[in-house]
């Protein structure tokens, strides 16, 4: 218990998404004020959070601040005495603003001069002093998705504390006692009720579950140990990890009563599990049922009402198929769970007779006659309806499929999935359940007898989402129309992107309100992964392709005469983009310097990625590493070369130039030639070879001689050895690695 730091905040209920990140933040902020304030925390900060509070306990901290040294900075020492000897003023204020005698000053001797200084120090305060400064930063920093005014204050001078909610009540103690801690009221809001929240010993538990006595009543405690024990009697798991381990054990067991298992569309859709030990404080979990009729809904339908709208856990056989039963997770201990599951049902039955009903309503209009209905759903003030959205798309479709992906027998598929694909945005059942735009425009196409070529475009349209190699949707998803999708969903997120950066919406900082971000990885995730996802291994011109997307955003009244920089914000924001995806997959930095920084433009995406697959390979040998640092020098002297590189070689005899030039003539068409057929790891090994030669040529030949015609000459041969191997990737910014 000595020695032992305990801050509980207690809050109303915070939300569940912000949880995580948020016992993260608290627990670094606590980290980072204690350092500032020279407060050395001797055992690791240990976090805690449930959904009405917010936890840290550090085992051992110091006793005392650490000591403050510090150097204070005078004047000159010709400046602070006279020829005599005698103090100047300037020397006799700085001693006397410090406190001591002139003698007592040191002679500092800097790259100015030599300067009086006073050596400050500040002996450390008792840690009790010191935490209450380090809990009033922490609460001022840290930072929420949304702050609530609720007539709070610091005595900080600083006004008015927002937070993300209410604090109830704050615990305080360190070595066992509190530490006096204070947040005021706003004058205008005290009242009987309405006090300032004092820190104190005591915690609450469970808001309505109690061992005894009333729910709510305070409970002591001395130590995080007694801390922990007594919330868990007063129904509150305090780790996270326990909760989550709990809700695992007891959905698994009710899905085996039920005579089945958890759907895993509550991981995929949704990581439910993942959330729901941040809703509660004490998880338990009851069963429920509902009408099997509801099963002729399509599955999507069913699982999304469970999931995102009640957070229950549907439930499905050995063969994947779901139950007429789910599982909910409750915050509470059921004395009889069969009055609790039975308002669950009503509250989903409910839901699912509105979706039968839009469902069925539906299901009377085809696709296409819900298109004149787009015209009433504004996409942007500049670029129009979901209508015009949808024509752009038909046509970019078509174009990227038969041009782009050289697939024209796909191109009519393609056009008519892009006009369709925005049609269920006029459907009752998306207004309901928004999670299922796309989603549910590919059911509706399936079962009103599209081919599978459209209906499995405009279903998996909107995705991927994720740019990680795995992320949905797979080849197996997409089936007969793979080359379909691709087209539709690169046409929609580049008219998306191309259109809103014509329109100047732009991201900046951590405002993205249109997810351009979002948009950009899909699309360049989609070209990164063709031959995957499509089957496709061709080259992808993006220049051409925002070429076109502008080409049909122009089209719009709204951005006719927008300016030309939309070209190079488009531009520099999707190599942004297309660097982080890369990094995300773990390729180096100086890598992503060498295939992206060699040109102009965004590079095509399925080709970068095999460049730098084959220079993260080739790089570990030493012939490779030896001819990136050499190649350095190789790029710094061609740039001294005024104008182009000159085909005379006449003048190169020495025996250094000749094996170069014989090299280079010897392997530049072979390099090319494996470029061309993008074997780049043939290529980046058969370049390896010039290693030997370039070492030699330096060593051997000093090449900014005074003879003006043969300097040109030698710099115009660096300079094609340069553009050669420039044509591969810009291997100077390879970094050596340094041997430990």
């Amino acid at each position: 218990m000595d020695r032992e730091l305990l801050i509980e905040l207690g809050c109303e209920e915070l939300p569940a998404s912000w949880l995580p990140p948020l016992t993260a933040q608290f627990g670094e902020a606590i980290e980072g004020r204690m350092k500032e304030l020279r407060l050395a925390a001797e055992a690791p900060v240990e976090t805690f959070s449930t959904p009405r509070r917010l936890a840290v306990r550090i085992a051992h901290i110091a006793e005392r601040q650490a000591d403050l040294e510090e150097l204070l900075m005078g004047p000159p020492v010709s400046a602070a005495f006279k020829p005599g000897g005698e103090p100047t003023p300037a020397a006799a204020g700085f001693a006397r603003k410090n406190g001591v005698e002139v003698a007592d000053l040191e002679r500092v001797e800097n790259a100015k001069g030599v300067y009086l200084a006073f050596r400050k120090r500040v002996r450390g305060k008792p840690a009790v002093d010191v935490l209450p400064d380090v809990l009033a930063g922490v609460l001022r920093g840290l930072t929420f998705p949304k702050q609530m005014h609720w007539d709070a204050q610091l005595d900080d001078g600083r006004g008015e504390l927002l937070f993300g909610r209410p604090i109830r009540w704050i615990l305080f103690l360190y070595g066992g006692r509190v530490v006096p801690f204070v947040i005021g009221r706003l004058e205008a809001a005290q009242s009987g009720v309405v006090q300032d929240v004092r820190s104190g010993a005591v915690t609450y538990g469970h808001r309505f579950l109690a061992t005894s006595g009333r729910a709510g009543r305070a409970i002591k405690v001395r130590s995080f140990d007694e801390y922990r024990a007594r919330l868990l009697e007063h129904f509150v798991v305090l780790d996270r990890e326990d909760r989550h381990a709990k809700i695992a054990r007891e959905l698994d067991a009710h899905a085996r009563r039920l005579g089945g298992r958890v759907s895993g569309a509550a991981a995929s859709q949704a990581k439910l599990l993942q959330e729901v030990p941040d809703l509660v404080e004490y998880p338990a979990v009851v069963a429920g049922a509902f009408g099997a009729e509801f099963l002729q809904l399509p599955e999507e339908v069913l699982t999304t009402t469970m999931i995102h709208h009640q957070h229950f856990f549907p439930v499905v056989n050995e063969h994947g198929q779901l139950l007429p039963a789910f599982l909910a997770v409750v915050n509470t201990e059921p004395d009889d769970s069969r009055i609790i599951a039975r308002n669950l049902e009503r509250a989903l039955v409910a839901r699912l007779r509105d979706a039968r009903f839009f469902w069925d309503d539906d299901c009377k209009t085809a696709l296409e006659d819900h298109l004149p209905r787009l015209d009433t759903v504004l996409f942007h003030k500049r670029l129009g309806s979901y209508r015009a959205k949808a024509l752009r798309i038909e046509a970019l479709a078509g174009w990227i499929a038969a041009d782009v992906l050289g697939a024209p027998d796909a191109a009519p598929f393609a056009r008519r999935a892009g006009r369709l694909a925005k049609a269920d945005l006029a459907t009752d059942m998306v207004r309901e359940l928004t999670e299922l735009q796309g989603t549910m425009g590919g059911i509706y196409a399936r079962v009103q007898g599209q081919p599978e070529e459209v209906w499995r475009a405009i279903y998996h349209h909107y995705l991927p989402v994720g740019i990680e190699p795995a992320a949905p949707p797979s080849r197996a998803d997409l089936g007969q129309a793979a080359v379909t999708w691709a087209a539709v969903s690169m046409a929609d997120k580049l008219d998306t992107v191309v259109g809103l950066f014509a329109a100047g919406e732009r991201p900046t900082g951590t405002r993205d309100p249109f997810g351009l971000r979002r948009q950009a990885q899909g699309l360049l995730r989609t070209m990164v992964d063709l031959p995957e996802l499509a089957g496709l291994e061709i080259p992808v011109p993006c220049d051409r392709l925002l070429e076109q997307a502008r080409q049909g955003v122009g089209e719009v009244a709204g951005v006719k005469d927008a300016p030309e920089a939309w070209r190079e914000a488009v531009t520099a924001f999707l190599v942004d983009r297309l660097r982080y995806l890369f990094e995300q997959r773990g390729f180096a930095y100086d890598e992503l310097n060498a295939v992206l920084g060699r040109a102009a433009g965004v590079p095509d995406p399925l080709d970068a990625r095999r460049r730098l697959e084959a220079l993260r390979e080739v790089r570990t040998s030493a012939d490779f590493e030896a001819l990136a640092v050499a190649f350095r020098r190789v790029k710094n002297l061609s740039r001294e070369l005024d104008g182009p590189a000159v085909a005379a070689v006449d003048r190169l005899t020495a025996p250094a130039e000749q094996a170069l030039l014989a090299e280079f003539e010897r392997r530049s068409a072979s390099i090319r030639e494996a470029a061309a057929a993008r074997r780049y790891d043939q290529a980046f090994r058969i370049a390896s070879g010039f290693r030997p030669s370039v070492d030699q040529f330096f060593t051997d030949v000093f090449v900014m001689v005074d003879d003006a015609g043969l300097r040109t000459q030698r710099l115009s041969l660096l300079r094609r050895l340069h553009e050669l191997l420039l044509e591969l990737a810009d291997i100077s910014e390879i970094v050596p690695k340094v041997e430990s």
